[in-house]
């Protein structure tokens, strides 16, 4: 489905932060009256700097909250970067400029095909609104999750995302940790790197699924080409990029 989207630029009030992982920090933005967006899409967000606004940084941030909820949630790793580190220091109340929405990385119309979600590290943004949403309107869609981090400590929502599952009896999780050795955590889970012999082990009863892959560029470009490799059609592939978070 192609989303047909009015974007609208707006000053909004930053009510919330905190973090959510290791150098992860979610920020909780008023929600302007009369907002729409589906979820899985995303907004552009700058500072209000009245001596240069012209020249503030502006990066796109995908929108981590659901339709449903009160206000518009945002994360972010803490990676350098003047917008972000204000981000992390701004006083509440402070004011933001957001454009938007804009995106198609959005769940598909037909109910009937499964979606498998192969998300890495803060790609995860866009997913667990794509969940929220779905257990929120009780959509009947097959939704399987598989969220690769490093360590449990570097996932954000992980227990969210966990608890989400007696929400939605459409919906299974499986987390997977590449280095849950360095981890302060006991891990119990999927660890090494997502591959199909991984992925095929849940796929019982999985009937002609939908694949959505989100994270770093290098991620989606193994994942997309795992999927391909294994005889997946391009077009039962959906992608986004996460670049330089």
């Amino acid at each position: 489905m192609t989303v047909t989207v009015h974007p609208k630029t707006h000053l909004i009030k930053l009510t919330e932060r905190r973090e959510v992982a290791d150098r992860t920090l979610a920020i909780w933005l008023q929600k302007p009256a009369h907002f729409d967006f589906t979820a899985g899409q995303f907004v552009e967000l700058s500072l209000v700097d009245s001596e240069k606004d012209s020249a503030s940084e502006q990066l796109a941030f995908s929108i981590a909250s659901s339709p449903e909820e009160d206000a518009l949630m945002f994360a972010t790793r803490l990676r350098g970067g003047a917008f972000k580190q204000a981000l992390a220091t701004m006083a509440i109340d402070s004011e933001i400029k957001m454009e938007g929405p804009y995106g198609n990385f959005i769940l598909h119309d037909d109910a009937k095909r499964p979606a498998v979600f192969l998300t890495g590290g803060i790609g995860i943004t866009p997913v667990r609104s794509i969940l929220i949403h779905a257990a929120k309107a009780k959509l009947p869609n097959q939704l399987l999750l598989f969220y690769s981090n490093r360590r449990p400590e570097d996932a954000a929502f992980l227990d969210e995302l966990s608890a989400a599952e007696s929400m939605n009896p459409n919906y299974r999780f499986i987390p997977v940790m590449t280095q849950s050795e360095k981890s302060k955590r006991s891990w119990a889970g999927e660890t090494g790197h997502i591959d199909y012999k991984m992925i095929s082990r849940y796929l019982d009863g999985v009937v002609a699924p939908i694949y959505y892959v989100v994270g770093s560029p290098a991620f989606v470009q193994a994942l997309r080409g795992m999927l391909v490799s294994v005889g997946v059609k391009n077009d039962d592939i959906r992608s986004e990029d996460f670049f330089g978070y």
